[in-house]
């Protein structure tokens, strides 16, 4: 029982249950991997907001009399790599063209040559088993 929710989605030919299974994992490997980047993102985002903020502390340690401790947050904090030679939008950078990269060229590379470019056929085929045909709310596509 392979069936699917529409032709996009069907396994091609003599696609084995363990190569769909597979792919399927692979597909939610890589999702899990969109997801980390997405939260790197943000950390880029918080730590670059953070850095900013510090212009603010600075000033305001300097106005309440504390040059000792705003010229250590300006010194130290102020502008500081978080990683060895690296502000957050170079790891991002380093992230998105090595390893998200290569992970989405992988994914891509085993979809073309196991299942015709055919994207989420697992996910399609569990749709099809689980819905109630003909139950409002279940439709295998919007156009149905």
């Amino acid at each position: 029982m392979n069936q699917s929710v529409d032709e996009m989605h069907s396994r091609p030919d003599g696609l084995d249950d363990a190569t769909v299974e597979a792919l399927g994992e692979l597909s939610k490997a890589l999702e899990t991997i969109h997801r980390v980047r997405g939260h790197l993102y943000s950390a880029h985002q918080l730590v670059g907001g953070a850095d900013l903020t510090l212009d603010r502390v600075v000033d305001l340690m300097r106005r309440a009399g504390h040059d000792e401790i705003a010229d250590r947050v300006e010194r130290e904090l102020l502008g500081r790599n978080l990683l060895p030679g690296r502000w957050t939008f170079q790891i991002m950078e380093e992230f998105d063209d090595g390893y998200y990269a290569a992970f989405q060229e992988i994914e891509r590379d085993a979809r073309e040559k196991l299942a015709g470019g055919r994207r989420h056929i697992y996910e399609a085929e569990m749709k099809e088993r689980r819905r109630t045909h003909g139950m409002p709310g279940h439709e295998a596509t919007p156009e149905e």
